[in-house]
């Protein structure tokens, strides 16, 4: 289901003066009926970047699923979300109410948020001996979990905070990681849901080229 979900890559395309957005191009215009059998489109067709990624092949991130389901089929933009970090082979630790998990699947379609850059060598060299020894610690046993105060968001980011302090950094608090780093990605993702889900149900969406150029500044 996810393989599936993550092939339907979302298009656009150009006709009649307007931008039709669907999962392939069409034998003919949905709006007059034109067959473009040998016909050229107005403007090649473009791709909209899919805001998802496998978070399996995603090394030392911070990577957002639902807690049921996946994104594109069930999330109604109010379902619980869970949070893990990737080590370098994108096995996600997370932290639930049995204590920390490490998952080589189940973390197919995820939002993420990359966390150190490529040629950061002597810390992903170190990754994950940090991370297995922070998930070791008596701080995130199974008795610890409380829903609201001592979660998986609390067991990532308190992570993510060792690491800066080790490498002499200002530590983050939770809103200022929120606001900087993941709100500008869910707000993305959330306006590729809406689009998807739309082309699920009605095949096409169909725009002003004003109101595409609005949509495609959002991806």
């Amino acid at each position: 289901m996810v393989k599936e979900e993550m092939e339907n890559r979302i298009i656009m395309f150009r006709h009649c003066q307007k931008d039709i957005y669907c999962f392939s191009i069409p034998e003919e215009c949905p709006i007059c009926g034109q067959s473009f059998l040998g016909r050229r489109l107005e403007d090649a067709p473009v791709s909209i970047p899919n805001s998802f990624v496998d978070g399996h092949h995603e090394k030392c991130s911070f990577l957002i699923k639902p807690t049921k389901g996946s994104f594109l089929r069930e999330y109604d933009g109010s379902s619980d979300l869970h949070v893990g970090i990737s080590n370098t082979s994108g096995v996600v630790y997370n932290y639930i109410e049995t204590g920390v998990q490490r998952a080589d699947r189940g973390w197919e379609e995820c939002v993420c948020v990359p966390l150190v850059q490529p040629d950061m060598y002597s810390l992903i060299n170190q990754w994950d001996l940090y991370l297995e020894r922070f998930s070791t610690t008596d701080l995130w046993l199974p008795n610890r979990y409380n829903e609201y105060e001592h979660n998986c968001y609390s067991y990532a980011l308190t992570f993510i905070n060792r690491v800066l302090a080790a490498q002499s950094k200002r530590q983050l608090s939770r809103t200022e990681f929120t606001e900087r780093f993941v709100v500008p990605r869910t707000k993305r993702a959330s306006r590729y849901i809406t689009l998807y889900q739309e082309l699920c149900r009605s095949y096409f969406y169909i725009a002003d080229g004003l109101q595409t150029e609005e949509i495609s500044s959002q991806f």
